[in-house]
Parts: structure tokens; sequence; C-alpha cells
């Protein structure tokens, strides 16, 4: 017996915020690329990097809003909701790179010192401060209503952090003619990037490998469904995403035949899961006995109900 699905859809209500936030991000890393080797500032080039992953995040987020609309059909079944996840694994491999290079770069100056025009970095910066100030603005609308752009706001907030820092070293640069302070900076904004690189990679692959969601306890799950009244065992449970925020479930549950799987069960189940643990796609296998369970499936040795 099995029991009906029901699904999470996605909001196009913020795609025009994200649009505008990823126009401006894109556009200024273009600039802060181009002024980074004009003005010889590695940190500019450093937080242009920071940038393309702000850039990044907000096309991934753009690109599930529009793929998941586009319906699931006999080919995949599950729709299109893994480009997502695979945008992001390769956006974390390429940040990788990037980052890897910037550092090298900061080692290979440090040995060398080169010119820096504070004052043209100084005001590429100021002006991405800017930037990312009005796309935090629009971003700030959506964010507590939709994980993908909560993820997008989080992204461009901590870019703003590195345009700070960029300014904090042009003036300085320019007080003190210390031009060490631009190697040093593109080497702490690198170290910043790294580790959100590696969270996104992880990540990435773990949905990829059909693990359990972040942040989500199975065995939690696992007690708060046993606790439903008729639910006599759990077995055959499978925890995975399809992508971020869009988790599934399915198991196989032996219940009281005391109790109604259609009219008792699957509803307790169903609300228990949606509004504790934000898990909407869910597939129930109704058993009063368990069936005997191996690694290729259940093969049946009772009769089920």
């Amino acid at each position: 017996m099995g029991s009906g699905h029901i699904h999470a859809s996605p909001s196009s209500d913020n795609e025009k915020y994200l649009w505008t936030a990823l126009a401006l991000t894109s556009t200024f890393m273009v600039a802060e690329v181009i002024g980074g080797f004009m003005t010889g500032s590695l940190a500019l080039l450093s937080d242009a990097a920071h940038m393309m992953t702000d850039a990044s995040a907000l096309g991934i987020s753009l690109a599930a809003i529009r793929v998941a609309k586009r319906p699931a059909d006999a080919r995949r079944t599950f729709g299109y909701h893994r480009f997502e996840i695979l945008a992001a694994a390769f956006n974390a491999m390429l940040l990788f790179l990037v980052a890897m290079y910037i550092l090298y770069e900061a080692y290979q100056r440090l040995q060398v010192p080169q010119n820096i025009q504070s004052t043209g970095m100084l005001v590429i910066a100021t002006i991405g401060l800017i930037i990312n100030l009005i796309s935090m603005r629009l971003l700030s609308r959506g964010a507590g209503t939709s994980l993908n752009v909560k993820g997008a706001y989080l992204e461009v907030w901590s870019d703003m952090l590195g345009s700070i820092g960029v300014i904090v070293g042009a003036i300085m640069i320019r007080v003190t003619g210390w031009v060490w302070l631009d190697s040093a900076i593109a080497v702490l904004i690198g170290l910043w990037v790294l580790p959100r690189t590696w969270i996104l990679l992880r990540e990435s692959i773990n949905i990829l490998l059909e693990g359990v969601p972040e942040g989500m306890d199975i065995d939690q799950i696992q007690k708060t469904m046993l606790a439903v009244p008729g639910i006599l065992s759990l077995h055959d449970f499978h925890l995975w995403a399809l992508t971020s925020g869009k988790a599934s479930l399915t198991a196989h549950v032996v219940y009281d035949p005391n109790f109604r799987p259609e009219e008792q069960l699957i509803p307790a189940l169903k609300d228990i899961l949606g509004r504790q643990f934000s898990v909407y796609h869910t597939t129930f296998q109704f058993e009063t006995v368990p069936c005997a369970h191996t690694d290729d499936g259940c093969n049946y040795v009772a009769s089920l109900h």
C-alpha cells in the first residue's frame, strides 16, 4: 500500500530581485578585474574572485527557479532539479583553482613587491561596497521566505566584508606606503573564500551521492514518525535531497492493523514531516508484517495488507 505524493513548488516571486542583483554583481566583477590589472592590486583581483562566488550563487538561484518550472517527463521523472547541484559543484571546483592562483600570486608579490595605485584601488572598492549594499537591500526582501534567496543574500553579505577589507587596505597603503598590505589582504580574502568553497563542494557531493541532507537528523525523524499512534516500526528507510531545500523520504512502515493508513496514518505522517522537518515529498509502503529486507530490496514472506 503506498501513499500519495506532495511536492514543494518553487516560487518565482523573488526572481526580479535576483536578476537585478546578478546584473549589478556581474557587471562590477568585470570592472573589478579590469581595475585590478590597471591599478596592480591583487586585493581587487581577489575580491573579484569573491564576487564571482556571488554571481555564481545568484545565477544558480535563478537557474533553480527557472529549471524547477520545467515539468517532469518520461525520461526525467524527478524533473530537472539536479541542474542546480551540478552547477554548484562546477562552481566550487572553479573557485578552488582561482583561490589557489590568488594565493600563489600573493606569494610571488611578497617576494617582489609591485607598485599599487591606491587611489584607483580605493575608488573601485568603494563602488563595489555600494553595489553590495544595493544587492543586499534587494535580496533582504526574500531572504526570510526563500532558502535560495537567503543563500545568495549571505554570499553578497560576505563579499561586502571583502570590499571593506580592500577599502581599509587602500587607505593604509596610501598613508603608510606599505604595498605588501595589498598581497596580505588578497591572501585573507582567498583564505575566506576557500572554506566556503569547500562547504559548497561538500554539500553538492553529498546531494549527488544521495546522502542525508545537511542539518537533518535521521534518528530524530524516525523517532518522531514512530511516535505516531499505530506505527510499530520502520525499515528500508531512505532520506535524500533532489536539490537544496527539496528533501525526499521513502520508508516501509509496519503498522497496527486496527488503524487505517489512508485515513489515519498517512495524514499524520505527512503533517509531522512537513511541519517539523520540511519534508514534503514522501512515499510509504505500509505492511502489517515486516518484509524480509535484503540489499536487493524486500522479499515478501507474508501477505501484506
